[in-house]
Order: structure tokens, then sequence, then C-alpha cells
């Protein structure tokens, strides 16, 4: 072929440096963005805050720090020795509780896989000195950062074990999961344990195999109760048996141990043929077994701190709603003046090139900052506006929503709505809600209107509260009662928003 030459013109869309860091600034969640601008600042020498600049709304002032340690010093010298002691003071845990298998009255966490709720465990061994040591709360162990492996240990030392005994219970501690109970099988443990050991003979792994057993058993005279348990209806057992001898006591038991499948499925005539009990025994059974922990080890799981600082704040005035950013959450970001014009000075006296970039770099971060913020709550506003009735009378007024009707109101592209609505979370006296919660999907009305699928979840959120527990509604049975109110939602969908808001089906929902 003969080489040749050929022009062609074409059009393409190149992103400059400077709309790269506007798109990424706009995804950025307010803790991610405090996080860039804290690197920026240590890396381009030209950024600085102004000194009255806010300060990041995730951290405590040092200010602040410091005068709260003041005022504990202040509040601790003024205590007097003859003082009653506070009724809201923690507790402290005795030496003399460690080993024992008595427990007092105590509180557990939230409700359980497959119960109606959790109450306060009944009193097994009344009042003693264990008391006050057994009635600290998961919040204060979590504040102490005390492990569930940490906490058995400490209860280990008080007890008088070998070195093998000691060996054993330290391994069943080690194999505990987050729930407080066996990841693994003894068996299974025994043959990891001897391959370590090396042991290859059956006599030696069966010795193994005895010890593991005994470990177990005082593993499970620890606290908390149910610690130790290889399934859901062992962990009950164990705490139903520090209860006092009584009909009901029994009947649990017995659903512990072999129809707590039909318990969860609410299966009342089956129990009362299967355990011999009338329909009161069964439920006087149900309420000692509600008031167990199935989780033992969630009183000393690692609390979860999700911090959440709303980007825009949206209040009622005289005039109606007001819109304004949250100046918490905004960067007061300068240029340094005298770097900026030691920079302009030395550019006709051969100065230093890539300072002159790292200038007009700082001036695009800041006008990109500024950018952000100002679509953020150009976005805010146009919602604000597009769901006016969700502000008077809650969720049950949201309007059918996308984004691009948002778009096209303020002249951007999808995209960009739904970069600048991920992460970021308006507060209103509603409550404190990510920008995406206001956006949802339209349903058919028998007036030929839409409605708003947020609005629906809330319709059904209030018919499954109102129900009669005796006879819980079905998913067709709601689907009935949205057709009343003049929406089309077919009986799948139903299921669908309620296993959203994570509420149960009919059959779980009813009570014994």
């Amino acid at each position: 072929m003969k080489p040749s030459l050929q022009v062609r013109l074409s059009q393409h869309l190149a992103l400059t440096p400077q709309l790269q860091q506007s798109i990424r600034l706009l995804q950025l969640s307010t803790l991610e963005l405090h996080q860039e601008v804290g690197q920026m600042l240590e890396q381009n020498p030209f950024l600085e805050m102004e000194e009255d600049a806010a300060l990041n709304p995730y951290e405590t002032p040092p200010e602040r720090l410091a005068a709260d340690r003041v005022a504990d010093t202040a509040a601790d010298s003024t205590t007097t020795t003859d003082a009653p002691e506070s009724a809201e003071s923690t507790p402290e845990i005795s030496g003399d509780d460690f080993g024992t298998t008595e427990r007092d009255d105590w509180e557990n966490g939230t409700e359980g896989d497959d119960f109606d709720g959790i109450r306060e465990m009944p009193s097994a061994s009344g009042s003693g000195s264990g008391e006050d040591a057994d009635d600290m709360d998961a919040q204060d162990r979590r504040s102490e950062s005390v492990s569930l492996q940490d906490h058995l240990r400490t209860q280990v030392m008080g007890l008088r074990l070998s070195a093998t005994d000691h060996a054993a219970l330290e391994v069943l501690i080690e194999s505990l999961d987050g729930d407080g109970y066996l990841a693994d099988t003894l068996e299974e443990i025994a043959e990891r344990l001897a391959e370590m050991l090396g042991i290859d003979s059956a006599e030696g792994r069966g010795e193994l195999q005895d010890r593991l057993r005994c470990a177990l058993l005082w593993l499970q005279s620890l606290e908390p109760t149910g610690v130790g348990a290889r399934h859901l209806g062992e962990c009950l057992t164990l705490q139903l048996k520090l209860l006092g001898p009584s009909p009901q006591r029994q009947i649990a038991l017995r659903i512990c141990e072999d129809y707590l499948d039909l318990l969860a499925k609410r299966d009342m005539k089956r129990l009362t043929s299967l355990t011999g009990a009338d329909e009161d025994g069964v439920r006087l059974a149900q309420a000692l077994i509600v008031a167990c922990e199935p989780k033992p080890g969630r009183a000393f799981a690692p609390g979860e701190s999700h911090v959440i600082v709303p980007d825009v704040l949206v209040r009622k005035t005289g005039r109606g709603l007001s819109v304004t950013l949250n100046p918490d959450v905004m960067p007061k970001l300068r240029i340094n003046d005298l770097y900026a014009q030691a920079v302009r000075g030395s550019r006709g006296s051969g100065g230093q090139p890539g300072l002159g970039s790292r200038l007009q770099e700082a001036r695009w971060f800041v006008k990109n900052i500024q950018q952000r913020f100002d679509t953020i709550l150009r976005v805010s506003k146009a919602i604000v506006e597009r769901q006016k009735g969700f502000f008077t009378h809650g969720a049950i007024a949201m309007k059918p929503l996308v984004l691009r009707e948002i778009a096209d109101e303020l002249g951007l592209h999808e995209s960009t709505i739904s970069r600048v609505t991920t992460a970021k979370y308006m507060s209103t006296l509603q409550g404190t809600f990510e920008l995406k919660y206001f956006f949802g999907s339209s349903l058919n009305t028998e007036a030929g209107g839409n409605a708003s699928s947020t609005a629906v979840r809330a319709l059904i959120q209030q018919f499954v509260t109102a129900e009669d527990i005796s006879k819980p509604l079905s998913d067709s049975q709601i689907s009935d009662m949205l057709e009343e109110q003049g929406i089309q939602v077919a009986r799948r969908t139903v299921a669908k928003y309620r296993e959203a808001l994570k509420i149960a089906p009919a059959s779980l929902r009813k009570a014994i």
C-alpha cells in the first residue's frame, strides 16, 4: 500500500483535571470530603483554613475535651465520702462473683430472630452479693471495650483448674463466635488440636475429646448464661435451667429441646398436642422463652457508631420552608495571600515554575468545593419544593419523584443528580433522611393519578401496626386494603415492600 496523509475533523468530550476533581468531590460524603480537605491542606501550602472556620463535625474539639476534664476534676474534688451514691453510678464487679453460676437480674439486647421481643430475665438466685455486678448493661460493657473472650478469661482466673483443663477451656473460648456460640463442633476442635499436638492414636484423640467436653461444662457455667451453646435450643435451655422449678419451666424446656421450630411458626395446636399442656401453659412457657437472650455475646459486640451529620437543614418559618446548608459541614478554605503574592512576584525573576501550578490547583479546589455545596443546595431546594406534603404530613404524603424530573428542572445531567443525592443527608422536622429517600417510583390509582412507593410503604406500616396480632393481615388482605384506598398494588409488590420494611410474614406475626 502506498502511504498517504489524511485530515479528519471530529468532536469528542475531554475531561479536564478541574472537571474530574469537581465530579469526584460531588460524589463524596461529608466525612470523605473532610478527609479530602485535610489531605489537600497537608499537600498544598497555598491552602489554609480560615481562622473562624468550623471544626470537623465528626471530631470533638481539643478545647472542649480539656474543659470537660477540668470540670470532671472539679466535680471529683467537691464530692464528699458521706454523699449518697448516685442512682446512675455504674456498679463495680466484685471479685467474689467470678466463677459463680448464678445470675441476678440483667438487661439484654434487642429482640431475637424468632421471638416477639426480649424482656428482663427473671432472677434465678434472688438477691445476692453479685447483684451489682450483674446489673452492668450492654452499654457499660461497650464503653469499657471488654470483649466476650476477655470477660470469660477474667472469670476463669477465679476457678481452680488444672493446667490441662485451663488449656482446654482456653481453646473453647477462642472458638466462640460473636454471638457466644461455639463456631465448630467438639469433634472438629479436637481434630485440629490433635493435628497441632501430633496426636495420632485413637486413644489420644478420645481423651482429647473428653477434656473438651469437661471444659465445655465449665464454659457453660460462666456468665453470660448461654455462652458456649452449640445451637439456639441449648442456649435457651441453659438459661431456663437457672429458673426455679415450675410447670411452665418444664414445658419451656421441652419446647426448646424438641419443638422450637413449632414455636417460631406459632403452631399452637401442635404444641399443645405434643407437650400435653393447655394453651395457657404454652403461653406461660413462651413468656419464659422470650425473656431469654438468644445471643449471649451480643452485649460484648463492638458498638458500631454511624455518625450522620446533615448537609442540608430544612426548617419551618413564617413564610414557609427554609432550606439552608449546614455551616458545620462546609470547609472554610482560603488562599494564603502571602504565598500567592510571593509567587506572582517571582514570575519575572525565574522562580520555581511548579509553584504556579500548585497555586492554580488550590484555586480550583476552593472553587470546586463551593460549586459542590451550591449544587447540593439547588437540588435540595428543588426536592423540598416537590415534596412539600412530606414536611407537613410525613411519608404518607410523599409524591412520586424520579431523578430525571430534578435534572430537567435544574438543567443538569441525571448522573449529576444521582451523585448529589448519594450519601448526602437532609435534616427535617420528620427526622434526618438521605436525599435519595425523597425519590420513589409511582403506582397507579383508580382516579388516574399516581402514588409514591414511599407513601405506599408508609400505609403498609400503618396497617400492620394497627392489626390484630391474633389475626395478622396477609399480603393479599393488605393489597385489598390498598385497593380500597384507590391504590392498585399487587400482592407480590406488597410482599416486596413488607420485606423492605423488615416486617415478618403474617404467620410469624401471629401471637400464640
